[in-house]
């Protein structure tokens, strides 16, 4: 007996995919970060390499603001999560299970050919494929 498709399984990481990445610097102050949050709607920001802007290493996302928020000071990469990426030409699915396998709620989405960043997936940008595929 074959295994059942998930919902997920047909639809690529690419057609979930907020294209453009918001960077900062490793040594910018969080208070910055967190008002760009806020400011921008998102949940995470990537913090790039200081050798090479445009090289995201790592995320600040919004738990890692209300981790810091009791610590005034504090800069991106004192407060940044390890970053995980995953190939725009992969199914929703394998992004979901590597946020899960990984406790993560964002994944870099880079161009398969390239490997340059493309874009942000979110844990909510996989609950809206799944919800739009649910039956009603």
């Amino acid at each position: 007996m074959p295994i059942p498709e998930t919902p997920l399984a047909r639809v690529s990481v690419a057609d979930a995919t907020h294209t453009g990445i918001l960077t900062t610097d490793p040594d910018t102050r969080l208070t910055v970060v967190a008002h760009l949050m806020a400011e921008r709607g998102v949940h995470a920001i990537a913090v790039t390499d200081a050798d090479y802007a445009r090289r995201p290493l790592e995320f600040v996302t919004a738990l890692d603001i209300c981790a810091a928020a009791s610590t005034d000071g504090r800069i991106a990469s004192e407060v940044a999560s390890p970053l995980r990426a995953i190939r725009s030409d992969r199914p929703v699915e394998d992004a979901a299970r590597l946020m899960v396998q990984d406790g993560v709620e964002h994944l870099l989405v880079v161009d398969p050919s390239s490997g340059h960043a493309e874009g942000i997936i979110s844990s909510l940008d996989i609950a809206a494929v799944y919800g739009r595929r649910a039956p009603v």
